[in-house]
């Protein structure tokens, strides 16, 4: 059996390749023997996909699989949001909601993401309990009955997630208070599974569209919302008059946005600017729970706000199990994850980006007004990261000498005051931090920073990667 095993969001893999239908055999039956387990006879599963290639007929075999077992399933009748499978989890009481996509990772790759009955990501035990599964599986498996026998028999029901989903949303948003501000909005779906949605949400006349099309191979370009690949977002919320410009990846739970002169507002902020609007304008508190890749501007507000701050590894399911037991405000990490207070714990490209848009017009700022706002009251910090594309030897022989070496001495010319290893290693040095950690769904390194001027920032990544011998992947 091909070596199975789930990194910080699922399992993920070339199609292909790793990512056939034998495995994703294996891994399915690994989830009905973990739900058997659990919870008997009387199992429910939801089962839904994104717009990658052959995410369907994946997504129809899982859902075989689980059905063949006497597991009642609901599969989606279409494309789908990550967040509409975590939402419908919950809300039809089901036991597992399982997401074929590979979110942001590239075209060539496709995921197996697991969702908890609470609606979000599944917390690192129950991950185990799925992988710990996986040796026990042996031998060919019987293919389960086709798809088509299975619906006539009603072992499967078709259901649209993304429309109950979306009712959802209206319920959670001010949609009023957008529609009276006039604001016009842009919308870069990456050709993921969030294409259409801003503008079934919003008046279509406002809504300015990009990559909301069909295109299972993204065009050629990894589906995640960063500054590099938003330049068309940036030309079209200026060309277009916008207010603002939201972008999702390719399971629309991640959020990337542009202010109104096209420039990029990264998670970082975004986290900084719904922790004000919720506790300041709305009234409301509760714990800030953050990854360790995250601004430090979270800890100042925190505590200028008297909000507790807690620090996770990276991962949302980390998040979104504090969630779950705590009263939390905002949980948020670097990479574009966020939730908030009255929503399903999980991250939601799509909830999060249209919520700043509520902000904007029931303050009636701009989003550089804003942004502003917060830098004047907490200060500059300007956060970076560089994903550094090496070979798997050559990774592991950097992070063998960190391990080795307690971490770097000194960065940027300031001495490392310490080091912290909660998940890769984090630098701290006068007025910043450097942090090193191997991706843990793609074959990269990954160099964070943070400072108080962009400067600062670059000089901390390109000065650790010249000390461990990387400084030719920056090129």
């Amino acid at each position: 059996m091909t070596d199975i095993s789930f990194g910080t969001d699922g399992w993920r893999a070339v199609i292909a390749d790793q990512f056939t239908f034998r495995n994703l055999d294996t891994v399915a039956r690994a989830t009905l023997r973990w739900l058997r387990r659990l919870q008997g006879e009387s199992a429910r599963a939801v089962v839904g996909y994104d717009t990658r290639f052959m995410s369907r007929p994946f997504a129809e075999y899982v859902a075989r699989v689980l059905a063949s077992q006497e597991v009642e399933v609901l599969l989606a009748d279409s494309f789908t949001p990550t967040p509409a499978v975590s939402w419908a989890t919950r809300e039809y009481a089901c036991n597992v909601g399982v997401v074929i996509t590979a979110s942001h990772n590239p075209p060539e790759y496709n995921g197996y993401k697991l969702k908890a009955g609470f609606g979000g990501p599944a917390p690192p035990e129950m991950v185990a309990d799925v992988e710990g599964e996986l040796p026990r599986l042996g031998g060919d498996a019987v293919p389960p009955p086709p798809i088509d026998r299975m619906l006539e028999e009603d072992r499967i029901e078709i259901r649209a997630l993304t429309e109950g989903y979306l009712r959802y949303l209206r319920e959670r948003l001010d949609l009023d208070a957008i529609s009276s501000s006039g604001l016009r909005v842009a919308h870069d779906a990456m050709y993921g599974a969030g294409q259409g949605m801003v503008r079934r949400l919003l008046e279509a006349r406002r809504v300015v569209e990009l990559r909301c099309e069909w295109n299972p191979g993204f065009h050629g370009q990894a589906p995640e919302p960063i500054e590099r690949n938003l330049a068309g977002l940036s030309a079209a919320v200026v060309e277009g008059e916008c207010a603002v410009g939201l972008a999702n990846d390719g399971d629309a739970d991640r959020i990337g946005m542009v202010d109104e002169t096209g420039r990029f507002v990264d998670s970082h902020t975004i986290m900084a600017l719904l922790v004000k609007y919720l506790h300041v304008q709305l009234g409301l508190s509760g714990e800030l729970v953050k990854t360790i890749s995250t601004t430090s501007l979270i800890d100042r507000m925190g505590e200028a706000y008297g909000l507790p701050v807690q620090t996770t590894p990276i991962g949302f399911k980390h998040i979104a199990s504090k969630i779950v037991e705590r009263d939390v405000l905002v949980g948020g990490e670097e990479s574009g994850g966020i939730a908030v207070k009255g929503h399903i714990p999980e991250r939601d490209g799509i909830y999060i980006g249209l919520l700043v848009v509520e902000m904007m017009a029931r303050r009636g700022l701009r989003l550089s007004e804003l942004v502003q706002e917060i830098h004047a009251e907490f200060g500059p910090h300007v956060c970076r990261r560089v994903d550094l594309h090496t070979t798997e030897a050559r990774k592991q022989n950097v992070l063998k000498a960190l391990r080795e070496r307690g971490g770097l001495s000194a960065v940027g010319g300031d001495a490392v005051e310490r080091v912290e290893t909660l998940d890769g290693f984090k630098h701290y040095v006068n007025n910043g931090w450097l942090m090193v950690r191997p991706s843990g769904t793609e074959p990269v390194l990954r160099i964070y920073s943070e400072a108080d001027t962009e400067d600062r920032s670059r000089a901390l990544i390109l000065d650790a990667a010249d000390q461990m011998g990387l400084a030719d992947a920056l090129r």
